[in-house]
């Protein structure tokens, strides 16, 4: 199941996990966009607001009553604020991306727990950014060899740093499950504008390839194309 699955890194995702033989969950807040998204990837609609528990809450049972397990979530689904700087920056322009990039990850995985613990090889990806490696802010070495894209973004930054510990903890706290966070890179899609250097079937291919790791591979890791980032 992929949340913010009806554009960008997520439909791109859905579209190379169904070719792959995977039956892929679409979460769409719009209904229509989910309809036209399912067409074009072979999936399937799961309405599903990460910011709301009653909707995420309807989905896992809709999911329940499609499925007898979860393999795979792909926390998705990401807001990118708005464009300010750190002094601009306000508690309320915080809040609204954290309600989606953070508080959303912990309300959807929570609520699909019983699907994934009856799987075999429970696994989670959350789809983070390099702009959350707290390293690259201060070290320009660091910056160059694994954020080549960095920028500052207090709000946005902040969130995936926060995502990425939400991650480690879950890992810790459920050694079965392979959970990553992974940095698809700076991707052109709609989030961005398509500014981005990196075509979204490459995007992708990180989220794909961690959301198929086996039941022995890493977890509680940051992933990028190119190897492990450092936190």
């Amino acid at each position: 199941m992929i949340t913010g699955a009806t554009r960008g890194l997520g439909l791109e995702t859905a579209r190379q996990l169904h070719a792959l033989g995977h039956t892929v969950h679409l979460g769409a807040r719009d209904p229509e966009r989910g309809e036209h998204a399912a067409r074009e990837t072979g999936g399937r609609v799961l309405p599903l607001d990460v910011t709301s528990e009653e909707s995420v809450r309807a989905a896992a049972e809709l999911l329940s009553a499609r499925e007898q397990r979860l393999d795979v979530l792909i926390n998705n689904a990401g807001v990118s604020g708005a464009h300010l700087t750190a002094e601009e920056t306000t508690a309320e322009n915080m809040r609204a991306v954290y309600e989606t990039n953070v508080f959303g990850v912990v309300r959807t995985t929570r609520a699909f727990l019983p699907l994934l613990h009856a799987s075999r090889a429970p696994v989670v990806v959350n789809v983070s950014s390099g702009l959350g490696c707290i390293g690259a802010v201060g070290d320009p070495e660091v910056r160059e060899a694994a954020v080549p894209d960095w920028l500052p973004a207090l709000t946005y930054a902040s969130s995936k740093a926060a995502l990425n510990m939400v991650t480690a903890q879950y890992a810790h706290a459920l050694p079965g499950f392979r959970i990553n966070a992974v940095d698809p890179g700076y991707t052109a899609t709609d989030f961005n504008g398509h500014r981005g250097r990196r075509a979204v079937s490459e995007g992708a291919g990180i989220i794909v390839r961690m959301a198929r790791v086996a039941p022995d591979g890493p977890t509680g890791g940051y992933f990028a194309d190119h190897g492990a980032l450092p936190w």
